[in-house]
């Protein structure tokens, strides 16, 4: 007899989604978190609040408390890699390059969606067959009208806020009389100003006359409620964080808790029977062989980073998922020794490279109110271009140069130490030139390639004596011709709207930086954690089946980013999110507890 129905790796949105739909339908579930346990009640996530108020670098995990026995990357220890030499080992990541994968998540109960901004994009049809109409990357086993039915499932899950009448292009469909569950964000000024001075105009992208417009961007993050659906509170606070109240700092904690993180369908979960356990970092996945099924998970409990027991502990199940971050995911598939008949465990790591440009509008245009990002310019995600260069997305920004040049922050340094300002002059040149930036930040699509790994190697251990991510990674002459198609495109997007540009690509320091075409391009990733365990449709061509099945292993499932067979242009939660109750239906047929 199993200790319980499923066993469930990983405290994230794909297991705080399994946790919560099993165990209401009567599965006896468990959840095994490697991080800690954070923002469960209103008092701790406010201390949460406080710490990134304080914190010097205000940086995705930096509200975050990081428990020592799962350390979290951050994008504070990606060191510069030099490839050829010995590898960047500053943080929990070991890079070796040729540049830097420059993206981090959190192990936590809750997982990366607590510092997610919460765009809630859906691919286009064009992305799930890539290679048929491109001759580029890989088609999924699935199509876009596969998936339609389960986007709406976890937009309604997330509590998505959008208009579908906003969300009609590239070939995106939606059901007959399909509503989002909230009305979408309101755009910003900013977004209103670009939008007036873009749409309908035209710019030379690849040798022809694009029209370009401004699109209402699909948020995780509540509005107002259509019919059918109740907005779903702070976690430890329910009647707070019903509406979002445009605090400004999404990125990487709203204080009223308005924008969804999976804590909140967790403590659904717990409130439906499923049993969490924290601060359990499952190491091993106990099987009999090359297409055995799986017997057991073996988990270390520690407190504080030590061992709380001698010996490694074990739970069984009829059915296991591994729920974790793609890195994650593979990390432990790769340690347990998992068989993989196509050769592409722990290859096809992808990430989107985010670009900036930036200047100074003609006129006030209010930054730094509400959400980091209300707008995109998102018609360009798909075309026949693709044949030649990578697609991208460009989100309107409206935080102004924070992440630019540091903004504005740096204004009020610059106009102090460097113009020796003060007083009523200072107040009055800094009203005029922080309310006058805007930014373009333009995605890039990258391809799966198996020269981007993630590998294993003794040598490099956690502090409880655990492998860690050994990560190779480089960005190919696709995306960088994409990052020279976003410059050209941002920049005559800019020069129509007046901007007196600024932009300026320097070395980060990083190695997120390259030369195309006899012009440099420096990035930053965008914390779009992807591939390393594709699904495909044989065993021969993918780690996982088109329900994030193991292919040989029958009992066992890999759910999550990691089964993203490519990236393209959407950021990929809600796509993950939709893979998942794909998932979720696999697993109900396997207990008997869903009808055919």
């Amino acid at each position: 007899m199993s200790d319980y129905d499923v066993a469930i790796v990983g405290a994230g949105i794909a297991g705080s989604i399994l946790a919560k739909h099993l165990s209401q339908k009567g599965k006896s579930v468990v959840v095994l978190e490697a991080g800690g346990r954070t923002a469960n009640t209103w008092p701790e996530y406010q201390a949460n609040v406080e710490r990134y108020q304080a914190a010097g670098a205000k940086v995705p995990n930096s509200p975050y408390p990081s428990t020592g026995g799962a350390p979290s990357p951050d994008v504070l220890d990606i060191g510069r890699v030099q490839p050829g030499g010995p590898p960047s080992d500053t943080g929990y990541f070991v890079q070796y390059g040729p540049v830097a994968f420059g993206s981090d998540y959190l192990r936590s109960a809750g997982g990366t969606t607590l510092h997610w901004l919460g765009t809630s994009l859906r691919f286009t049809p064009a992305d799930f067959e890539l290679q048929k109409r491109y001759g580029r990357g890989v088609d999924w086993p699935i199509r876009y009208g596969d998936l339609e039915p389960d986007y709406g499932r976890a937009e309604w899950e997330i509590g998505v806020s959008a208009d579908v009448a906003d969300q009609q292009y590239c070939g995106i469909t939606f059901a007959k009389g399909y509503n989002y569950p909230m009305q979408r964000i309101p755009l910003s000024w900013a977004d209103q100003w670009a939008a007036k001075g873009l749409d309908g105009k035209k710019v030379l992208l690849d040798g022809r006359q694009v029209a370009v417009r401004v699109t209402s961007t699909p948020q995780g993050r509540n509005s107002i409620p259509n019919a059918g659906y109740e907005p779903v509170g702070a976690v430890g606070a329910p009647h707070r964080g019903l509406r979002c109240e445009g605090n400004s700092s999404c990125i990487p904690i709203c204080p009223v808790q308005a924008k969804y993180n999976a804590l909140k369908t967790l403590t659904q979960a717990v409130e439906s029977g499923a049993v969490v356990r924290t601060q359990c970092l499952v190491t091993r996945v106990i099987h009999s062989g090359a297409t055995g099924d799986v017997a057991a998970l073996e988990y270390l409990p520690y407190e504080d980073g030590s061992l709380s027991t001698a010996a490694p502990e074990r739970v069984t199940a009829d059915v296991y998922v591994l729920a974790g971050n793609a890195i994650e995911n593979a990390r432990l598939l790769l340690a347990s020794k998992v068989t993989d008949k196509s050769g592409e465990l722990g290859c096809n790591l992808m990430d989107h490279p985010f670009l900036l440009f930036w200047g100074r509008a003609p006129e006030p245009i209010g930054p730094y109110r509400g959400p980091s990002s209300t707008a995109g310019i998102e018609v360009l995600r798909d075309g026949p271009f693709r044949k030649d260069r990578a697609a991208f997305r460009v989100e309107l920004g409206n935080w102004g140069w924070y992440l630019a040049a540091g903004g504005p922050w740096t204004d009020v340094e610059g106009a102090i130490r460097d113009e020796g300002l003060f007083g009523a002059d200072l107040r009055e040149t800094l009203g005029d030139r922080v309310a006058r930036q805007f930014r373009f930040g333009p995605l890039i699509e990258q391809l799966p390639s198996k020269k981007n790994q993630v590998k294993l190697d003794s040598r490099y251990l956690d502090p409880l004596g655990q492998p860690r991510p050994v990560i190779r990674y480089e960005v190919d002459d696709y995306t960088k011709a994409g990052m020279a198609a976003a410059e050209d495109l941002c920049t005559q997007a800019l020069d129509l709207l007046g901007v007196d540009q600024l932009t300026r690509f320097t070395d980060p320091g990083t190695g997120q930086y390259a030369v195309y075409n006899g012009k440099p391009y420096a990035w930053m990733g965008a914390g779009h954690v992807v591939g390393t365990h594709r699904m495909g449709p044989t065993a021969e061509k993918g780690v996982v089946d088109s329900r994030q099945r193991v292919w040989r292993h029958q009992n066992l499932y890999a759910a999550g980013a990691g089964s993203m067979a490519t990236l393209a242009t959407g950021n990929p939660t809600l796509t993950l999110a939709a893979l998942t109750f794909r998932t979720l239906d696999g697993i109900l047929d396997d207990l008997g507890g869903r009808p055919a």
